[in-house]
């Protein structure tokens, strides 16, 4: 069975393994027909994730075809399309006995810390697979983007006529504005990026836009935009340490700062600019079953479109060669697909 690991940063391999066994109990044997790349897989091939365990085989933005089914599973069928919730939790530790599987202290993310589905089959969990008999494995792939963005915008909850920043405008930060763009919030996408800041302009209709140079000039167009009173809700989608820090300095008094992008670096602030205002710093990791079907349910009645998503498509076989490209600013990708069937 074809497949392709990640044997150390920098260093993709294609490889020949078993195939996987029947499905046991609660399990699916899927087939993966579409993978999104993310800024997990670009930092994991990078070396920059902390997350990452090698050797590892990628993928956990997924859309797949259920092949066999295991005892207990009735809730789907043979030939179902679904998008994998990717989110292995125990179901015993504190935060799942909470109800946050998101966060399990055991919690293992398929293409992250165990083996994923840049493959041609593998097993999973059947209560991890999500179906639509409506949408294609592209629109499937895209799902779980889509539930990092919902899940921080929760985090925020901002809500109508709050003034809403949204630091980065890669996949995640796209997938914040997607659904902060249903609160009702007056949104301000920044990034350093002239292109993509383009985009959300012409894309999502964004009122705002601030191109970070670096030199400060960001904080007189805040005060221009917000009436001088920063943003209600701040969420930074970088992963980028010196933006994290940087990030306070936005934040209106009683606002709140969400951090969903991942760093390995430090991330550090004077504690008064966290103390005057009273600020409320929020990590936000992953997402929640719900989120899932809140989406499919979304692309299915037209709300989100996923169309302007997907800029490249790269094939199974020109993964180990071609995937270093999308690491560059400069490719232009918001989302590349790698396509296995």
């Amino acid at each position: 069975m074809r497949a392709i690991c990640l044997q150390e940063p920098k260093k993709f391999e294609a490889i020949d393994m078993e195939p996987p066994s029947a499905p046991g109990p609660g399990q699916a044997l899927v087939r993966t027909h579409r993978m999104g790349i993310c800024g997990t897989d670009l930092s994991g091939y990078l070396g920059k994730m902390p997350f990452f365990r090698y050797p590892r085989i990628p993928g956990h933005e997924l859309g797949v075809e259920v092949l066999e089914l295991g005892d207990g599973v009735d809730q789907l069928q043979i030939g179902d399309r679904c998008s994998v919730e990717p989110y292995m939790n125990c179901g015993e530790c504190y935060p799942c006995r909470k109800g946050f599987g998101n966060c399990c202290e055991k919690l293992n993310v398929i293409g992250v810390m165990v083996d994923g589905g840049l493959c041609d089959r593998f097993l999973i969990r059947a209560d991890k697979l999500h179906p639509s008999s409506k949408l294609n494995f592209e629109q499937l792939a895209l799902v779980e983007t889509l539930a990092i963005g919902c899940h921080a915008c929760d985090r925020g909850a901002p809500q109508a006529g709050d003034q809403v920043l949204i630091i980065g405008a890669g996949p995640i930060g796209l997938a914040t504005l997607e659904f902060t763009r249903l609160t009702g919030a007056t949104i301000t996408v920044m990034d350093m990026n002239p292109d993509r800041l383009e985009f959300c302009r012409q894309q999502y209709g964004v009122p705002h836009t601030v191109r970070f140079q670096g030199d400060g000039s960001e904080m007189d167009q805040i005060r221009e935009i917000t009436g001088g009173d920063r943003y209600a809700v701040v969420t930074d989608a970088t992963g980028n340490h010196h933006s994290m820090s940087n990030a306070l300095n936005y934040v209106a008094h009683t606002g709140k700062l969400v951090y969903v992008g991942i760093t390995t670096g430090e991330v550090s602030f004077p504690h008064p600019l966290l103390h005057r205002p009273e600020m409320s710093i929020l990590g936000s990791r992953n997402a929640m079953p719900s989120d899932f079907r809140r989406i499919i349910n979304l692309i299915e009645d037209g709300t989100i479109d996923t169309d302007p998503w997907i800029t490249h498509h790269l094939p199974f076989e020109n993964v180990v060669n071609d995937f270093e490209i999308f690491t560059k600013p400069e490719t232009g990708a918001i989302k590349a697909i790698i396509v296995l069937t």
